[in-house]
């Protein structure tokens, strides 16, 4: 299956600028009919030009969520789909509701900061939706489809796409190798349990996440059951499997 990756925003002579966990992973699967992005980076750098460097089919950009290491692209490319949970953060962003405040500091780069970037005023800009997505829609690229799974947690309108004849489950932040977020302001862990709890079911063999490298099943089913298992210690109310 033709999928690329790019980390956003993050490398210059091809040398990781950002720290590991503001790399978001932006997915590129390739259609028959359109090309299909799955989130956009944080903008600091273009990204249009170089997947038209690469594809000359139309290209829908999927927001998985609405925070500011996912969206910063978006305004680039004419097609936009997001949750209508965070279609208002994709129109009108700002410092809280995509979380760049607090936690986009200067001290996020390796290397010195693009001269243009402040982390204290930095702000993605608008791209309000074409598309708004909800549970059980489908994405259709001509030769292959992809099902919007809503996983509110992480965030309200929080998504997957699930590939059911390929097995291939692109999580964004709901579910990735490393340690899983549900303290923002609009973070509900009880949902985020709810949703660890459904991807279970899900027979993903390979996931392809919002952050760090791809897993197989078996990691998938230990970073759910280890979440899960972490709420039950701290006392959240969940439920029984």
């Amino acid at each position: 299956m033709p999928i690329g990756v790019w980390t956003t925003a993050s490398r210059s002579s091809g040398k990781p600028r950002s720290s590991p966990f503001f790399r978001c992973n932006i997915w590129h699967v390739k259609g028959r009919d359109r090309d299909l992005l799955i989130d956009t980076g944080m903008g600091i750098r273009p990204l249009a030009a170089t997947i038209a460097g690469i594809t000359d089919k139309p290209v829908l950009a999927v927001a998985s969520h609405g925070h500011v290491d996912h969206i910063g692209g978006h305004h680039e490319f004419s097609d936009r789909a997001v949750h209508r949970a965070e279609a208002e953060t994709l129109a009108s962003p700002d410092r809280h509701n995509t979380i760049a405040e607090p936690y986009l500091t200067d001290d996020m780069f390796l290397t010195a900061a693009p001269s243009d970037f402040v982390a204290a005023t930095f702000c993605v800009k608008a791209a309000p939706a074409t598309q708004l997505l909800a549970e059980g829609d489908v994405i259709d690229l001509g030769d292959r489809s992809l099902e919007v799974l809503h996983l509110p947690g992480h965030s309200p309108g929080s998504i997957a796409l699930w590939e059911k004849a390929s097995g291939l489950l692109f999580s964004g932040d709901t579910v990735y190798d490393g340690p899983l977020i549900d303290d923002f302001h609009h973070s509900v862990v009880a949902d985020y349990v709810a949703s660890m709890e459904r991807l279970r079911n899900i027979p993903a063999q390979a996931i392809h996440a919002g952050h760090f490298e791809s897993f197989g099943r078996a990691r998938l089913i230990a970073l759910i059951d280890e979440y899960i298992a972490g709420k039950r210690r701290a006392g959240c109310v969940v439920g029984e499997r």
